[in-house]
């Protein structure tokens, strides 16, 4: 039995979604930030959904922890525990670099896991004012409609759109991708959770990521599997973990177009 029944999901979503427009935003363009320790920055914004999410949780399922971005590793690490454990996991704003820069692509991640597994999924993208939504074996939506990969008509490498970030790969790799792709076009937007769920919606047919967060990756994971979609690390197994370590992730939105990206890959 779950600690948080799925028929709350409608309940969560509005909650999601009235953070993104109550308090990213306003801020939007007209707040400072500053670095965080691992050289990766902090807003007010990032500070102010975390708390007020936390909050209304809090509210919600008492006997759920959150486990947010802008917390200290030693409280990360205290309510994952041995990975096994039941917590909600909150980006309260990825793609901060690009919501402090101006750039319109940023998001909000919430996921409940459970049992080292994620059963609820919501990704917000407030700009776009799309909600993206699974529930464990309840499929995936967006805005309410059905998320489906396999109605992709693309299962050939070499004709699809890849999502990539270059930054985080191991450096053989990313120079053979960068002198021979084997796909036709290749995008990096700034937001993981924006990048899997692009992936589901068809808007890309692969992905590759060397080194993505427990927070970054774990909505996007359910809802790209939930809609069909493909994943696995570099090294050919799940790329969810219920870990604080960074992951590689290597996706597609089918099996057939997975075998051959994972394949090219491991070349």
């Amino acid at each position: 039995m779950s600690d948080f029944p799925q028929s709350n999901l409608s309940l969560l979503k509005q909650l999601v979604i009235d953070a993104g427009q109550e308090e990213l935003l306003p801020r939007f363009q007209h707040t400072g930030f500053s670095y965080k320790q691992d050289g990766s920055v902090v807003t007010e914004a990032d500070l102010r959904v975390q708390a007020r999410l936390q909050q209304v949780l809090l509210d919600l399922s008492p006997q759920i922890p959150l486990l947010g971005e802008e917390m200290t590793e030693r409280e990360q690490a205290s309510i994952i525990g041995d990975g096994t454990a039941t917590f909600w996991c909150l980006d309260p704003l990825d793609g901060t670099r690009n919501f402090a820069s101006g750039i319109p692509f940023f998001s909000i991640s919430l996921a409940l896991i459970e049992n080292g597994q994620p059963v609820i999924g919501i990704i917000y993208d407030p700009i776009r004012d799309e909600c993206f939504t699974a529930g464990c074996g309840q499929g995936a939506s967006i805005n309410g409609n059905p998320l489906k990969t396999n109605n992709i008509a693309h299962n050939v490498l070499s004709r699809c759109t890849a999502i990539i970030d270059f930054k985080r790969l191991p450096d053989d790799l990313a120079a053979r991708l960068a002198s021979n792709p084997p796909y036709s076009s290749q995008r990096s937007f700034g937001s993981v959770a924006l990048d899997w769920v692009w992936l589901a919606a068809g808007r890309a047919q692969v992905y590759l990521h060397g080194k993505q967060k427990l927070w970054d990756y774990a909505a996007g994971w359910l809802i790209l599997a939930e809609a069909g979609g493909i994943s696995s690390t570099l090294e050919g197994v799940s790329s969810f973990q219920a870990v604080l370590e960074p992951r590689s992730a290597v996706a597609a939105s089918n099996i057939e177009l997975y075998q051959q990206w994972f394949e090219w890959l491991g070349a």
